[in-house]
């Protein structure tokens, strides 16, 4: 829990402010959702915007309904009550970080379908909004890191159906 820790000694107003506006970019997948819907529009990326949905609808099932359920591990704000939260309590459990999974599985899932430069944008907001959590200390780093991983792979999985 060092990591986490260290995080909370650098807290600031505009960190919190920044962490919060990062964080919610990846509630429910908002920010992914839209940029799928806007490339649902155009012929050249529909196949993009496809692989996109189902990236993110295949890590929402096996993130957060399947994988939270069978490991049920306690989230670190509910272990030390001490830290104030800057966002609501999450009620689901911890591991994987939903938020990454479904952020890196988004960016990945985009990875054949887009020019280099947006899937690094995609893969910065995504690393941002794994981090995020880390600093609103809602996850483990091991939640964020294996969020990140199984997004990485339910992504590149997903991508080569629509190739």
């Amino acid at each position: 829990m060092t990591v986490l820790y260290y995080l909370q000694s650098i807290r600031s107003t505009k960190l919190d402010r920044f962490m919060k506006t990062v964080t919610k970019l990846g509630n429910a997948g908002a920010v992914w959702i839209c940029l799928a819907i806007v490339m649902l529009f155009f012929n050249n990326t529909r196949k993009g915007g496809m692989a996109l949905l189902v990236a993110l609808a295949s890590s929402a099932i096996l993130g957060n309904l399947v994988l939270k359920n069978l490991i049920n591990r306690d989230r670190p704000c509910w272990r030390d009550p001490s830290i104030a939260l800057l966002i609501p309590e999450p009620e689901d459990y911890s591991f994987p970080s939903g938020h990454t999974y479904s952020s890196f599985s988004a960016a990945f899932g985009l990875l054949p379908f887009v020019a280099a430069p947006f899937f690094w944008l995609a893969l910065l907001l995504a690393s941002a909004i794994g981090l995020s959590r880390l600093y609103l200390f809602v996850h483990y780093l091991s939640d964020v890191l294996m969020g990140a991983v199984f997004g990485i792979i339910t992504g590149m999985i997903v991508a080569s159906f629509f190739i």
